[in-house]
Order: structure tokens, then C-alpha cells, then sequence
């Protein structure tokens, strides 16, 4: 008797041969943060233990941006997401050995060159959604992630080397910040980021210096503390720092 994994596997395998673009796949690493802590999207097959990115299959007619795109609003239905191309992955039976149960001409287990993304999101504003193959999707600490399918971790860890090494020369907070933020709030993001502490003096004058921040006429109430300044980002300025870059570095 067939698990309802392998059922619901065989019905998709015939799909994607009909609707999906052979030999290329999309794995998203898909970062949100909550205050505290740098989180990272998991998902868990039904029937498996292991948990994986969140992907999906290129559609025939479909751009490959667009997939990443489609693939995300599936998972997080967040529209607000700053989504980066950062590697391709070819090993030999990369995916093969995970899926070895199934018959050779299931779709899954053909070999695939998976097209890595990471997106940054804001936490607060995503449902995480299970699909017919899946029975959890939940945000996990990038400190304590579970066993990972297939080559999953290594695009996970080469995700965050390359979020990490973009901080050199491109913003980020844009999509992970609320609106109103404070620059404690916006260093804690980068340190936590980084895995590393900053001066608070030489942050200051680095965001201040590059323009995207816009000071605003109110402070974050609260606490035994002076109430610190909120600041907003600059969105123009922001998003043509994404472009050209800083050229500066932590």
C-alpha cells in the first residue's frame, strides 16, 4: 500500500511533467527576523524527517524570477520581499538518494540544477502555509535548525555567507525592520546578522553617512531609559544603495 507521501508524489510528478521545465529547480532561503533572533523557513515533507527549504519547479512559460516569486507567495503570502540570486547547485544526486524509495521515473527524482535564492521578509507579516506535500512550514532559529533534506544545508549556509557578505556594500532592514525602527534596533538586525558586535559610534556614523535613514520627529516610548529617536528607511535612497552599492565594509 502506497504512504500518502507516495500518492501525493506520483499525482505531482505527472503535473510537473506536463506543466514544469525539465532539470531546473528553486530553493529559496527565506530569512525573516523577530526582534531577537535571525529566523530561516522551513518546511517538512510528510512522511520524513527531514525538513527543507522551501522550492518548487520551474513552470514552461515562466521567467525565473517570477517562479522565486510564485514559490514565496505560496509559502509566506508576503508581497514585500527582497528576493537575491545568489548560486546555482548541480552535484551529482543531489536529490536522487533522498527520493531512492520511489520509482527511477518519478519527476522528483530525475536530476535537477537547483537555482539558490535567499529573500529577506518582515516576520511579523508572514503566514507560514503547509502544500499537499508538506505537513509543517515554521520559522526555525538560524542557530537551531533541524536535520535538512538533500544538499539543503549547504544552500542554507551559503546563503548566509552571501547575506552576510552583502552587508558590505548593500542595506538590509528594508524588509525585515517594522516601519518605524530605532538605531539600537537597526544595529541588534546587523550584529545578529553578522554574528558579531558593533560600535555603537562608528554604526551610527556609517548609517548616518549613507543617507537611507530619515530621522523622525518621535521616539520609542517606554522603558527606564531616554527614549530613543525612530527613523524610517529612504526608500529611494535605499533601493539605489541596492544597486550601486556602499563600497564600505564592516
Amino acid at each position: 500500500m502506497k504512504s500518502e507521501l507516495a500518492t501525493i508524489l506520483d499525482k505531482d510528478s505527472k503535473l510537473n511533467k506536463e506543466n514544469s521545465l525539465p532539470s531546473i529547480s528553486i530553493d529559496c532561503v527565506v530569512f525573516g527576523f523577530d526582534t531577537s533572533s535571525l529566523k530561516v523557513l522551513l518546511v517538512k515533507l510528510k512522511d520524513k524527517d527531514e525538513w527543507s527549504l522551501p522550492g518548487g519547479y520551474l513552470w514552461k512559460d515562466e521567467n525565473l524570477d517570477d517562479g522565486a516569486y510564485r514559490i514565496l507567495d505560496q509559502r509566506t503570502g508576503a508581497k514585500e520581499i527582497y528576493l537575491n540570486q545568489f548560486k546555482t547547485f548541480g552535484k551529482i544526486n543531489r536529490n536522487e538518494d533522498f527520493f531512492d524509495e520511489f520509482p527511477d521515473d518519478l519527476w522528483h527524482k530525475q536530476r535537477f540544477l537547483s537555482i539558490g535564492y535567499y529573500a529577506l521578509t518582515n516576520f511579523a507579516k508572514v503566514e507560514p502555509k503547509v502544500d499537499d506535500l508538506s505537513d509543517r512550514c515554521e520559522w526555525k532559529n538560524v542557530h537551531e535548525l533541524p536535520q535538512l533534506m538533500m544538499d539543503h544545508e549547504d544552500i542554507f549556509n551559503t546563503a548566509l555567507l552571501e547575506l552576510r557578505k552583502g552587508l558590505n556594500y548593500r542595506p538590509v532592514g528594508l524588509n525585515l525592520l517594522p516601519e518605524k525602527f530605532t538605531m539600537p534596533e537597526l544595529q541588534r538586525l546587523y550584529e545578529i546578522i553578522l554574528d558579531k558586535p558593533l560600535n555603537r559610534g562608528n554604526f551610527y556614523r556609517k548609517m548616518t553617512k549613507y543617507g537611507i535613514l530619515n530621522k523622525l520627529k518621535e521616539t520609542r516610548k517606554g522603558g527606564a531609559h531616554k527614549a530613543p529617536n525612530l527613523y524610517t528607511f529612504n526608500a529611494e535612497i535605499y533601493n539605489e544603495a541596492l544597486e550601486n552599492g556602499f563600497k564600505e565594509a564592516w
